[in-house]
């Protein structure tokens, strides 16, 4: 009986003592995320899906693929507003605890997609003309990342970023918040 109680306690502290390698070098994975583009929660959305390999000291390469999805009041009528991008850059730690299970990561990204408004259809209603156009757009984002994580392989992220967009009719200055989940492989 001893020994059975001598083995518990050692494997309950060999579990507490060992930890996990994490940000390693090679280290792919793959995000799922979504937010908001403003206060309005059923109006102005978005989704991405990226991927990330990190490099050395918990920076990481990032490609990203996002949908953003927003409305344009005109009398009683919503225009809808549609963003597909893609994003290529580079995040680098800014800050983590030593276990590596919590960091703090800014990043920079460069952006190029193309923007819908009204889903191509120039005419409303009304028979007034939308002066925008659909364009190609390109520009710079900001990425500012809370990671925590979960588990060895699944990670937490709270986003904060912002995007300068040029080739467009609409906003110049884009910025949103949200979360996502990460699978590293």
């Amino acid at each position: 009986m001893k020994k059975f109680i001598i083995a518990v306690i050692l494997t309950i502290v060999s579990f507490h003592i060992t930890q996990a390698q994490r940000m390693l070098s090679g280290q792919k994975g793959l995000e799922i995320g979504g937010g908001l583009l403003s206060k309005s929660i059923k109006r102005d959305y978005f989704y991405n899906i990226t991927l990330s390999v990190h490099t050395k000291g918990g920076s990481y390469w990032i490609w990203r693929a996002e949908y953003n999805h927003q409305f344009s009041d005109y009398r009683g009528l919503q225009i809808p507003l549609e963003t597909y991008t893609g994003e290529i850059g580079y995040s680098i730690k800014l800050l983590s605890n030593p276990r590596k299970n919590l960091a703090l990561n800014g990043g920079l990204t460069a952006v190029a997609g193309y923007e819908m408004i009204n889903k191509g259809d120039s005419l409303l209603f009304d028979g007034a003309k939308i002066l925008s156009q659909d364009n190609f757009i390109y520009g710079a984002g900001f990425d500012l990342s809370l990671e925590t994580y979960i588990s060895d392989r699944i990670v937490f992220l709270l986003h904060g970023r912002s995007k300068l967009i040029w080739g467009t009719d609409l906003k110049l200055f884009r910025p949103s918040a949200g979360i996502g989940l990460r699978f590293n492989f």
